[in-house]
C-alpha cells in the first residue's frame, strides 16, 4: 500500500495497451502506467520483451483509491476484459509476455485474488480453467513513453480499432456506473 488513501495493483492480461485502455477509465483509478514485470533483466525494452527471452509479462500498475474502487472490483474487471483461460495468449498475441498474471502487493491483495479466482472457477464463469497465474510482485519498468496512453493517442491505429474499441465499447455498455468522466491522467 502506498498510503492509507492510495493502493497499487499490477495485472497482465495480454497486451498493456488494452488494459491501460480499461482501466484508465475506471472510477478510482488515478493513474495506469504500462510496463514490464516477472522478468530476469533489469531495464528490459519493448522489444526484447516481444522476442519473449526476457520472462517478463507485458503489464499494467494502477494507482487507485480503494474508498472509491476496491482491489477486488479492479479484478472483477480484469477478469472481464481479457480470456483468463489461455496460456501465454490473448487473441493474435503470442507468448509467455502476453500471460494472465497478478502480482499481488500485499498478503491480503493475495488472498483477495485467490478468493476471486475460486469463485470465478467455482460458478464455471468461463467454462475452462482459469490459467491465471499469482506472481510475486518484483521490479516493475515503466514502457516507452510512446506506450503511455496509446489508445488515446492512436485510436484510429487499426490494432487500436480491432482490439482495444471493442474492449472500451463494452466498458461503456456493461459498466457505465463504474465509468470516471475522462480518462485518468490525461
Amino acid at each position: 500500500m502506498t498510503n492509507p488513501t492510495r493502493d497499487t495493483a499490477t495485472l497482465a492480461g495480454g497486451c498493456f495497451w488494452c488494459l491501460e485502455a480499461v482501466f484508465d477509465r475506471v472510477r478510482g483509478v488515478e493513474k495506469v502506467v504500462s510496463g514490464y514485470i516477472g522478468g530476469r533483466t533489469d531495464a528490459p525494452s519493448y522489444h526484447d520483451v516481444c522476442r519473449g527471452n526476457t520472462g517478463h509479462a507485458e503489464a499494467i500498475r494502477i494507482t487507485f483509491d480503494p474508498t472509491v474502487v476496491t482491489y477486488r472490483e479492479l479484478l472483477e474487471l480484469f477478469f472481464a476484459f481479457h480470456d483468463p483461460t489461455t496460456l501465454d495468449r490473448q487473441g493474435p498475441d503470442v507468448g509467455t509476455q502476453y500471460r494472465s498474471a497478478i502480482f499481488p502487493h500485499s498478503p491480503e491483495q493475495e488472498r483477495v485474488a485467490r478468493d476471486v479466482i475460486a469463485a470465478l472457477t467455482n460458478e464455471g464463469v468461463f467454462g475452462a480453467a482459469i490459467v491465471t497465474t499469482l506472481e510475486p510482485d518484483g521490479p516493475f519498468f515503466a514502457a516507452e513513453t510512446y506506450h503511455q496512453g496509446y489508445f488515446e493517442r492512436n485510436p484510429d491505429q487499426a490494432y487500436c480499432q480491432a482490439m482495444i474499441a471493442p474492449k472500451v465499447a463494452k466498458l461503456r455498455a456493461r459498466y457505465a456506473d463504474r465509468l470516471r468522466e475522462a480518462p485518468a491522467g490525461r
